[in-house]
């Protein structure tokens, strides 16, 4: 992700005293967040969504999905996602919304970098070995994608603002 995205707050859903949320406040958001819901487009046109964990590294959003999962098999035919995280109140918090594209990351360097990302941030429960293209290997590999965004969404809820992110390497 640019490091600096421009940042538009929109007025139609914002409180008239409120400012954009800044652009670290939302990436903070992203990598501190245990869990993340991601949206995925089954073939037919349906969304297919699902609870994952997920990483930040190297400023962008990083995922895993066994490969057999119906998320990975929507991933084949439709790599445009939504990553969404936040909380579930209305007064407090601040909920973001990742959207862009899944690009599948198959570098073995790459991998142990997210691996021990995994690791560090959620403990040894999450620990992938890496295998040749995937965490793990055969039937019970997982492919990892990047998050490559073009939108990003922050709904500030103290008060209320929708901050717009665009990324202009996109």
């Amino acid at each position: 992700m640019n490091p600096t995205p421009s940042a538009i707050i929109d007025s139609r859903f914002s409180d008239p005293e409120a400012g954009p949320t800044p652009w670290p406040e939302a990436a903070d958001a992203l990598a501190h967040a245990e869990l993340y819901w991601l949206t995925t487009v089954r073939p037919d046109g349906r969304p297919h969504v699902t609870p994952l964990i997920g990483v930040v590294s190297d400023g962008a959003m990083h995922f895993c999905t066994g490969l057999r999962e119906q998320k990975a098999r929507n991933l084949e035919k439709s790599s445009r996602v939504a990553l969404t995280t936040g909380n579930n109140t209305w007064a407090r918090g601040l909920d973001v919304v990742v959207e862009g594209t899944a690009v599948r990351v198959t570098d073995r360097g790459a991998l142990q970098v997210l691996a021990d990302a995994y690791e560090a941030k959620y403990g040894s429960a999450w620990h992938f070995d890496v295998g040749d293209d995937a965490f793990g290997t055969g039937e019970d590999a997982a492919a990892v994608f990047r998050v490559e965004p073009d939108k990003v969404l922050a709904f500030a809820k103290e008060p209320h603002a929708q901050t717009t992110y665009r990324f202009t390497d996109r």
